[in-house]
């Protein structure tokens, strides 16, 4: 018993896990502060994304400094100079820098997406293809969630161009067809009349409802175009409820939406 309690009170042993344990709290008390500082931040910042983003990419820088300290403290109780380490950092730096070359890569490549503000965390982006949100953005890899659940995982490096859905706002457009019986004047006047109220009613859009009036003469009917820019990757949701109110607006005005018939002549 003596023997193990002499082992277990030898610098050699105690202080790593001391020097490793403070390190794990340190970095969660770190943790703690900045959750609490963006939770403040993040209820008047414009862009949330975005502050999510930054507010990770210092938790991941926290934990590599942290880690490194730990390291170097470890070091210093096994008897190995740290000074000598640090000095000969410089022709180490040479060595690793060309033996890690796409890692370095990495991570220059993820602080200019950050600095940049090319995607954040939430955005919908589409990378070689491959389209979907963004779940994680670190300093090496972007990780890309596909509606269906698949999720690709892609070294920043190999991130050379993006498409982002998500840095502008959508445009909804919804394409109503009119009978060619049906008075213009009357059609006009009821899209105009929605288009206000829609202004007024639908939620997730950026600006005004505009009826465009007559987009393209079909084959069976007219065709008239209705837009509003929307919410980033929200006019999907917009287009369908435009649809349902225009429906039920054309009904009470009894204006004709065309579609296929089939006259059937029985000869004599």
């Amino acid at each position: 018993m003596q023997t193990i309690l002499d082992f277990l009170f030898k610098k050699e042993v105690y202080l790593p896990i001391l020097y490793i344990v403070l390190g794990i709290v340190l970095y969660f008390i770190g943790k703690s502060i900045m959750t609490r500082v963006f939770a403040i931040k993040l209820k008047h910042h414009d862009n949330q994304n975005r502050a999510k983003t930054i507010q990770l990419l210092l938790q991941n820088i926290m934990k590599y400094i942290i880690g490194a300290f730990v390291i170097l403290a470890i070091l210093t109780v096994y008897g190995i100079d740290v000074k000598a380490i640090l000095a000969g950092l410089g022709i180490a730096g040479l060595v690793l820098g060309l033996a890690l070359q796409d890692t370095i890569k990495d991570f220059l490549s993820g602080m200019t997406i950050i600095l940049e503000n090319q995607y954040m965390i939430g955005d919908t982006i589409e990378v070689n293809g491959f389209k979907g949100e963004v779940i994680f953005l670190g300093l090496k890899t972007t990780r890309i969630k596909h509606y269906e659940g698949e999720v690709m995982i892609i070294s920043n490096r190999n991130i050379t161009q993006v498409i982002n859905y998500s840095a502008e706002p959508s445009l909804a457009i919804v394409d109503v067809s009119i009978s060619y019986e049906s008075d213009i004047a009357l059609v006009e006047k009821t899209l105009a009349s929605l288009a206000k109220k829609l202004t007024k009613e639908l939620p997730k859009i950026k600006g005004e409802v505009q009826s465009l009036g007559i987009n393209e003469m079909g084959d069976s009917a007219l065709i008239y175009r209705m837009v509003v820019p929307a919410e980033p990757m929200q006019h999907y949701e917009v287009e369908r409820e435009m649809r349902k109110q225009i429906k039920l607006a054309l009904d009470q005005e009894h204006i004709k939406i065309p579609y296929p018939q089939i006259e059937v002549y029985h000869g004599k």
